[in-house]
């Protein structure tokens, strides 16, 4: 993990923070850009699937869920989107990219992200050849390598499973 100054974070994480004003959850405004050699490759906000409102469980208390239900919310997250966009139109500038992302609060103001937890998300994005994972922490916009951020992830997981 290393905290980014302001140079090194350039408009990627502003730009993400566009891409959540999109997002349509109704618990949540999320955005993700992924980034190679400065361009952006991929990019996505939180949604049910297809963006559909036939879809949409956002109010569903999440303890109604059966355990085995691992992802509790009704949306795509824009991590997934993200890289699903990236593989559609630049599948050979995921590997060694970057992906940013941010939280919005409701007045559209970015939030600090909570510690990394999503095993979907650092699954995937290990998977797709994703280098880094960088989320907006209260000590600064920090930067996770994508092996150390799916590690974290777990690791909430358990500690919070006690």
């Amino acid at each position: 993990m290393r905290i980014l100054d302001e140079v090194l974070s350039g408009p990627w994480m502003a730009k993400a923070a566009e891409v959540a004003a999109r997002a349509t959850c109704g618990r949540s405004k999320c955005g993700s850009v992924i980034v190679r050699n400065n361009e952006i490759i991929g990019e996505g906000f939180n949604s049910p699937p297809g963006n559909a409102d036939n879809q949409r469980r956002c109010d569903v208390e999440k303890s109604s869920y059966h355990a085995k239900v691992t992802d509790k919310t009704c949306c795509v997250h824009a991590e997934e989107r993200a890289i699903m966009d990236a593989l559609r139109r630049n599948p050979e500038k995921l590997p060694g990219s970057t992906l940013w992302f941010i939280r919005l609060d409701a007045e559209g103001k970015p939030k600090f992200s909570g510690r990394p937890y999503c095993t979907i998300c650092s699954k995937l994005a290990l998977d797709a050849g994703i280098a880094e994972f960088v989320l907006y922490h209260e000590e600064g916009i920090t930067a996770y390598p994508t092996d150390e951020y799916n590690d974290l992830s777990y690791g909430f997981f358990f500690e919070n499973e006690k």
